[in-house]
Formats: structure tokens, sequence, C-alpha cells
């Protein structure tokens, strides 16, 4: 019974696994435990530095506000950008880390991100091609129901066209409207 008020008693007691079960408990005491490195205070780290050199920040980075700084090192390789940059920076500079908003912040702005990038690859020379990228094509020549079965995520799986078609037909659909909306001016 795991949620009983009393503590239920243990089954075996520490001396009596450490008789049955050779080298059980070896490090339960201090004195006889292994020279463990990382527990000695008396060792030479070969670190020159009492907080180690700091990288420079060339650009304003997102930080937790629970952070007064940065670490020591950070990437710099994906930096903020556009619309999904400032979504992204808004909830870091707004909301805890503990908060749903700050999280579902982060998750729009990886949607506005993915949405930018579709954009950009429309004016592009070789824009997306949600045929032959998504394996749209590939599902009826690849046994598409026996492939399914015993698949963990068989259950999303009738949402899997919507997801990767809604927003293309999505856009389809607000491009077409719009054109009638100039054509109709």
């Amino acid at each position: 019974m795991p949620y009983t008020a009393r503590k239920p008693p243990l089954p075996e007691t520490p001396d009596e696994l450490r008789a049955r079960i050779p080298g059980w408990g070896a490090d339960l005491d201090p004195a006889v435990r292994p020279q463990v490195p990382r527990e000695r205070t008396d060792l030479e780290t070969g670190a020159h530095w009492d907080v180690p050199d700091r990288q420079e920040e060339t650009y304003p980075r997102e930080r937790s506000i629970e952070h007064e700084q940065l670490p020591p090192v950070f990437g710099t390789a994906q930096p903020l950008h556009g619309l999904s940059g400032a979504i992204r920076r808004f909830a870091y500079e707004r909301y805890s880390e503990g908060r749903l908003a700050h999280w579902l912040l982060l998750i729009a702005g990886d949607r506005v991100d993915a949405a930018e990038a579709h954009l950009r690859s429309l004016v592009t020379l070789r824009p997306d091609n949600p045929l032959t990228e998504t394996g749209v094509l590939a599902e009826p020549r690849r046994h598409p129901v026996a492939s399914r079965r015993g698949r963990p995520d068989v259950r999303h799986q009738v949402l899997d066209p919507v997801i990767v078609a809604g927003p293309w037909v999505l856009g389809a659909v607000v491009l077409v409207e719009a054109l009638r909306a100039l054509r109709r001016r």
C-alpha cells in the first residue's frame, strides 16, 4: 500500500541485505566510500579561474527571467528573427518558465517560424513542394495500412493529413480569396 500514513516496514534491513548480497551498500558509510573525485575538495582541478570566462554576447540573447545572466557559453547558430523572434523574445521577457503562457508562446513562435520559412521558400527559385517532401506520394506504394499496425502512434495518424496538408490548403484558400477580393475592386 504505497499511500498509507504509516511507513511500511522494509522487507529486509540493510544488514540483512549486506549479508545476503555481496557488496550491497558498500558506499553507505562515507568513511569507507570510494574516493570519488567529485566529492573531494582537496584535489587540484586544473582550472585557472574561479568563474569561467564569459562568451561575448554579440546581440541580445533571450534568457529566462529566473536567471540574472546567461551561462558562460551559449549557442549563437540560430538568432531570433522576424515575427517568430519577437514572439519568442516576448515569451522570455514576460513570463517565467513555470508559466504555461511562456511555453504556449514558444510553440506559437515555432509555428510562425515554420510559416515564415514556407513564405520565404515561395520567393526562392526552388519553393517547397509539399507533395514530394512530405511523402504523400509514397503512401500508396509503401503498404500504407500494413506498415501502421502495431505502432504506438496509430491514434493520431488520422490527424496527420490535416496537420500536414491543412496549412497548405488554408494558405491556398486565403490566396484565392485575396485574389477574388482584388478582382472585385
